[in-house]
């Protein structure tokens, strides 16, 4: 069988995310993906133990994943309620899934305190991000799994060695 592929369950169209809306990602790898049974979905909040809707949460003072699982910063709710541990717990569970189901690559949502591969909010929940990755991607990158942001599909396609 092809490559499997771990997918963000709101990229696949599933309403999970913190408002409960999805995001889905429209393009025809994807389809093709999803046909051939290749896409493991998986929302690694609601795996944590979130409940959808939840508050809106960041990684504080403009740090990200890697300092997340290292204790030098925590993700935070905007009322400030301190949710690392299930954060923590929900990339465990995506490394666990993705090992389990022979995944070697992961298509994540961007921005995503959780799965944020190239850029995450900066903690003060006014819009601003920088570069950096969310938890969950920071652990997959650390267990030898490719990430890539859903601006990243042929990017994806080429390293699968894949046509368009």
């Amino acid at each position: 069988m092809a490559a499997r592929i771990l997918i963000s369950a709101c990229l696949a169209g599933l309403p999970v995310r913190y408002n409960g809306s999805a995001k889905p990602l429209v393009h025809g790898a994807v389809e093709r993906w999803r046909a051939e049974g290749r896409l493991v979905t998986l929302c690694p909040e609601l795996s944590g133990g979130f409940q959808v809707p939840r508050p809106p949460a960041e990684i504080e003072n403009g740090l990200d994943g890697e300092d997340v699982l290292d204790g030098r910063a925590r993700v935070l709710e905007v009322s400030g309620g301190d949710v690392s541990a299930a954060y923590i717990a929900g990339a465990r569970i995506a490394l666990d899934v993705a090992r389990e189901n022979g995944c070697r690559h992961a298509l994540l949502i961007d921005g995503s305190p959780s799965c944020g591969s190239g850029f995450v909010y900066d903690g003060t929940f006014s819009g601003v991000r920088h570069a950096g990755q969310g938890v969950t991607a920071a652990l997959l990158r650390r267990g030898g799994i490719a990430v890539y942001s859903d601006r990243e599909v042929d990017r994806l396609v080429g390293d699968l060695g894949e046509g368009g």
